[in-house]
């Protein structure tokens, strides 16, 4: 399993499937039996996960994960944490800026405790935490989960946009209708493991992932 520079590749499968353990074996945030995880031309397999965050590695992580009782601004502000600490102020001034642009609700709510957004709200604050890390990947896991259809669809959008300025991105989703719309290459994951993948255009003429995964 690869996911080239600049490209969205799909990982989908149903509940359980080992989806989101994958996730967290590749950030660090769980030890590997076996295999290798490589990224950007070095193993990383064994790294903890504050240097994989080092080397460009941010994760939108399933069921948002923000600091409720902070501020809007302060969960943004903590996913630049490092850069901050590097002394590069009016670099994550603009870059908030950019993520206010593509997320104009939480522009609206900069002063407001991270805990008291909608559903909807916190999801597009979680990805905006990630992208302040100004990260050379992205891993998301299940950001459509427990959304309104409206808002996943804004979700969506914005991933696409994300696409269209450059970044890579590793989409984990059980909505495999919207995540193959959006990607250019999917896996499917089926107990703790990859049982196939292909170019999306591929797989959606396969009938076993239509029954399985598109409900046709």
């Amino acid at each position: 399993m690869f996911v080239a520079k600049s490209e969205i590749v799909a990982l989908v499968g149903s509940n359980g499937a080992g989806k989101s353990t994958l996730v967290k074996a590749i950030a660090g945030l769980l030890p590997k039996k076996s295999g290798e995880v490589c990224f950007d031309g070095r193993a990383i397999t064994a790294l903890p996960p504050e240097k994989i965050v080092q080397l460009g590695i941010a994760v939108v992580p399933e069921g948002r994960r923000l600091f409720g009782p902070l501020s809007v601004v302060d969960n943004l502000n903590l996913g630049a944490y490092l850069r901050l600490k590097d002394g590069k102020q009016e670099e994550v001034k603009r870059d908030l800026q950019a993520v206010f642009e593509l997320f104009p609700r939480i522009k609206e709510r900069t002063k407001q405790l991270a805990g008291t957004l909608s559903g909807g709200e916190q999801q597009m604050l979680v990805i905006a935490r990630a992208l302040m890390a100004r990260p050379k990947a992205i891993l998301m896991d299940e950001p459509s989960i427990g959304l309104a259809p409206l808002i996943v669809q804004e979700i969506f959008r914005a991933i696409r946009r994300l696409h269209e300025e450059g970044n890579t991105i590793l989409l984990i989703e059980q909505n495999a209708h919207m995540a193959f719309k959006v990607s250019h290459r999917a896996y499917v994951m089926e107990l703790g493991c990859v049982t196939g993948g292909g170019d999306v255009k591929d797989l959606l003429e396969n009938n076993d992932v239509k029954k399985l995964y598109l409900g046709s």
